[in-house]
């Protein structure tokens, strides 16, 4: 038996830093929702009882250190289950961008390893589970757009965003997540309105919804890499309704309501830097 699972990229329309945990962690709001970038996770069943990773981006690892390995070895042996598994990966999600390609595809292999060995879980169960591996699998279980609170591991769905046009840009480097936590200093963040820009969505308000997008972490990331604001500044010359970057970088989107403007923006940034993607918001 063959399962196949799209795995899509998410973007932070909102993420605040409220104030750091006694458990090392941060507490969060934020809100996410998905678009149409996905990575493509093909799972069977092997006669070998073993897990066996498999992705078309050499440099990615496919032991434990893969998000997919742990959730299937998380599975099996939390259910006993004694069937081996392949899980080939098509990367199309760039690497350590904010995007959450780790935790989507780990997200996917839940809900396809559920489904092929028939455990029956719910996708709250599943969160659960993912949330061993990361504070975004959670996210990525449900997709579409939702409420993130606590670590990450409080999902609370809400109506869909409003559609639009995305255009994502990464520049060329990688951001660690854990070193930008690190410079949190919570005197100086800035902190988004999430509760009107959760209102904005919940009254299906674009130009509301692009005035309220913010994020906490942006400040910190663009001091340690300024191509963040450039692009942040050509995308805005170009058009853009709205510019942010997602997670802790490095990936910066525009929002535009009009095909055209997303095409100028691709246009505009295609030169500048290698990645750069037009995609729709995910119903």
């Amino acid at each position: 038996m063959e399962i196949i699972e799209k795995a899509p990229a998410k973007i932070n329309l909102g993420l605040d830093v409220l104030h750091k945990r006694s458990d090392g962690y941060h507490e969060l709001e934020m809100i996410m929702s998905s678009v149409d970038l996905a990575d493509r996770l093909t799972i069977e069943e092997i006669a070998e009882d073993k897990i066996i990773i498999e992705t078309n981006r050499a440099f990615l690892p496919v032991d434990e250190r893969n998000h997919v390995y742990q959730a299937a070895m998380l599975l099996k042996t939390r259910y006993g289950i004694d069937q081996g598994v392949r899980v080939s990966i098509k990367k199309s999600i760039p690497v350590a961008a904010g995007l959450g390609g780790g935790s989507t595809d780990c997200a996917a292999a839940l809900r396809g390893l559920n489904r092929l060995w028939n455990l029956g879980l719910s996708l709250e169960e599943l969160a659960d589970i993912g949330m061993e591996v990361g504070t975004d699998v959670p996210y990525c279980v449900y997709g579409k757009t939702a409420l993130i609170t606590g670590k990450g591991e409080k999902v609370t769905p809400i109506p869909d965003m409003p559609q639009c046009w995305v255009v994502l840009v990464k520049p060329r480097m990688s951001v660690s997540t854990g070193k930008v936590f690190k410079e949190v200093n919570m005197e100086e963040l800035h902190h988004p309105d999430i509760a009107e820009l959760q209102s904005a969505i919940y009254d299906n308000d674009y130009q509301r919804m692009t005035q309220v997008v913010g994020n906490s972490l942006e400040a910190i990331t663009i001091k340690r890499h300024p191509i963040i604001q450039q692009i942040k500044d050509r995308m805005l010359k170009y058009g853009a309704d709205a510019t942010l970057m997602s997670g802790s970088g490095p990936t910066v989107y525009a929002l535009c309501q009009q095909h055209s403007r997303a095409q100028r923006i691709y246009n505009g940034l295609k030169g500048f830097c290698d990645e750069v993607y037009i995609v729709r918001t995910l119903k």
